[in-house]
């Protein structure tokens, strides 16, 4: 799921800027430049997300950009945040699956060295489209 989000960017005295997202509690971080905080702030934000969905918890509605309260030098950006991304880091660990085939298509796969899971991993992105 794609989420769109107003940040808001404080410039430090050293070059530094904070970011955050008002509308996800405790959604926080920093970057050493702008660049590298709109990144930083792009991670914490699809982690805070992936947790609420995982947890089926309400997802905020983002308010207007023009809502939220500036201090002198602050400024807000949008952030797209995608949880189907962040969801096939984290989640990429492997499962058992068992599956059943037929004795001569085993004896077959077996003569010539097939590695089952890449081969049904390959199977199932092509049938998915992922």
């Amino acid at each position: 799921m794609k989420y769109v989000y107003p940040v808001t960017l404080s410039p430090e005295a050293d070059g530094t800027y904070s970011v955050w997202v008002e509308d996800l509690l405790g959604c926080a971080t920093q970057g050493n430049d702008l660049a590298d905080a709109i990144d930083a702030v792009k991670d914490a934000m699809e982690g805070w997300l992936y947790g609420a969905e995982k947890q089926g918890e309400a997802i905020p509605i983002p308010t207007p950009a023009a809502s939220i309260p500036l201090e002198p030098g602050e400024f807000v950006s949008f952030v797209v945040a995608d949880t189907d991304v962040y969801r096939r880091i984290v989640e990429s660990f492997s499962v058992r699956k068992n599956l059943t085939i037929p004795s001569w298509l085993a004896e077959k796969a077996d003569a010539a060295n097939v590695n089952y899971s890449q081969i049904l991993q390959e199977g199932l992105i092509a049938r998915l489209g992922e």
